[in-house]
């Protein structure tokens, strides 16, 4: 039987870039939009604010943009400051990427094992999906999961109890399967 864990956004996560104010290397969105409409073009930011002075800093989500051009429900989003499309905003890589950002998602997730009674079964076969594209440790999620340490989830993989289609060594943000032989 398959068993289906799930790995699920708990907030956002922090924006890492260095605060020009006091150098710290957080920040936290806001939730904010600011649209700046000049003529026909349009300009929208996301505002953030540094964890540890306040400071807020703006990353660009359109810039110079004809605003016939900008789908109208995202400008209502954008106006409605949506929460759901800040989330959406973030993990986007085209505006991570033209920010130069990257996210810090520590204590942003939770792992949704669906109160399944596994621990008990010689063999289970388990779907692992990500609601939100988070980088966790495969290990750490399986080690998690199973009840088990991660020293112990390395060892079922090396001694061949623990296999998947995919490497169990470093990040995944997508979904996988895994066997795990007691």
């Amino acid at each position: 039987m398959l068993e289906n864990w799930v790995v699920a956004p708990t907030c956002l996560p922090l924006v890492l870039r260095r605060c020009h104010a006091c150098a710290s290397e957080r920040f936290r969105a806001s939730g904010k939009f600011r649209v700046n409409a000049n003529h026909k073009l349009i300009d929208v930011w996301l505002l953030v604010l540094c964890t540890a002075c306040g400071e807020t800093a703006k990353l660009t989500v359109l810039e110079r943009v004809n605003v016939r051009s900008v789908r109208p429900e995202l400008l209502d989003r954008l106006h409605d400051n949506d929460p759901g499309l800040t989330a959406e905003l973030l993990q986007d890589p085209v505006v991570r990427r033209r920010n130069r950002i990257a996210l810090d998602w520590d204590n942003a997730w939770r792992l949704d094992i669906g109160g399944s009674n596994h621990l008990d079964r010689e063999v289970i076969d388990v779907s692992v999906r990500f609601a939100a594209r988070i980088p966790v440790r495969p290990v750490r999620l399986i080690a998690e999961g199973c009840g088990l340490s991660r020293a112990e989830v390395e060892r079922l993989i090396t001694e061949g109890n623990l296999v998947s289609a995919v490497r169990l060594s470093g990040k995944l943000s997508g979904d996988f399967t895994f066997t795990l032989k007691r």
